[in-house]
């Protein structure tokens, strides 16, 4: 058994169950953007978290454990995504990287924008012209230290 075995498990159960991941985020406690993250294994589970999953997904305690183990972080199977979603993601970035880094460096000065201290949420915002997907990213900036 193995993490991908245990995520495979998790999104096979969701879709036989109809269940959506706002809802499960609910049961977590956590939000949607993270326990989607954490089931599909980017992130750690706390032993609670696990158990919770536990009881939604049906994982046995072996299959709980590895939602607690730190993952190898990045899930993409190639280095330029093909799926035409997260290909757009891949775009944006090509594209506007450069002016991400500027743009950031010139308010903040030398640094990043972490990863890890950080917040994501996604929401559906009504446009007469069709519908458009609406995700805010907030990252801890951490300069860059002189030594």
């Amino acid at each position: 058994m193995s993490r991908l075995d245990v995520t495979e498990k998790i999104i096979s159960t969701k879709v036989s169950k109809g269940l959506s991941w706002a809802d499960v985020a609910k049961k977590v406690g956590q939000s949607k953007e993270w326990t989607t993250a954490l089931c599909l294994g980017q992130m750690t589970a706390t032993p609670a978290q696990a158990k919770v999953l536990g009881k939604i997904f049906g994982l046995s305690a072996d299959e709980q454990k590895w939602l607690m183990v730190v993952p190898y972080k990045g899930s993409l199977p190639t280095s330029v995504p093909t799926d035409p979603l997260i290909y757009r993601f891949y775009e944006l970035v090509s594209v506007y990287g450069t002016t991400f880094k500027e743009l950031i460096h010139e308010e903040f000065g030398d640094g990043i924008m972490s990863a890890i201290d950080f917040k994501m949420d996604m929401q559906r915002q009504a446009d007469p012209n069709g519908d458009r997907v609406n995700i805010v990213m907030s990252g801890k900036f951490l300069p860059y230290k002189q030594y």
